[in-house]
Formats: C-alpha cells, structure tokens, sequence
C-alpha cells in the first residue's frame, strides 16, 4: 500500500538546535529513518500516531502541547492512522561536536 508523504517544514536551523514543522495527510508517513540527534517531538494536535518500528508496530495517542523525548539512533516509520491532519514540531539537538563543526 503506498500511503502519502509526510511534509517537513524545517523552521529552524543553528549550530545548537534544528526545528522541523511536519504536516501528516491522513494516512501519511515519514517513511523509515534513523535519528541522528536527540530529539523532542511537541505535538500541535490530539491524536494518534502510528509507529513502526524494528521491533514490532504501536499506536500511541498524543496530547497537543505534551512534549516527548527521543535519544539519538531510534529508528522507525511514523504514520497518521486518522482522517484527518496531524501536525507535530520536532526540534533535534546537536551535539557540541557537531555544533562546533567536528563532524563536518
């Protein structure tokens, strides 16, 4: 089944933090990706949002305005499972390294 692409907007993008808008259609996904940064998710809408994962596949349901931690190396496939839009902001933390152009 081929679903919808997610959309990242990114907002934001400095030597400390990046922040990327992403606009789910319904039944839209990011597609599977490896995070290379901690990150926090701050949800913009009610909802909830698919996952699958390496380790299996689960549905969490998310409050606007409820923020959630993810460290660097998660893997995974977001999915909007409703019939209607889902919108979250996902601001990535670079590391002190990267920040000062170690990793470059």
């Amino acid at each position: 089944m081929t679903r919808p692409s997610a959309v990242p907007t990114v907002q934001l993008d400095n030597d400390t933090v990046k922040v990327t808008e992403w606009r789910f259609p319904p039944g839209g996904e990011t597609g599977w990706h490896r995070h290379g940064m901690n990150y926090v998710v701050v949800p913009q809408t009610t909802g909830p949002l698919r996952l699958e994962t390496p380790e299996g596949e689960v549905t969490n349901q998310l409050t606007s305005g409820v923020s959630y931690f993810r460290p660097v190396g998660v893997e995974h496939n977001v999915i909007n499972p409703s019939e209607t839009e889902f919108v979250f902001i996902e601001i990535e933390i670079k590391s002190s390294s990267e920040a000062s152009g170690e990793n470059e």
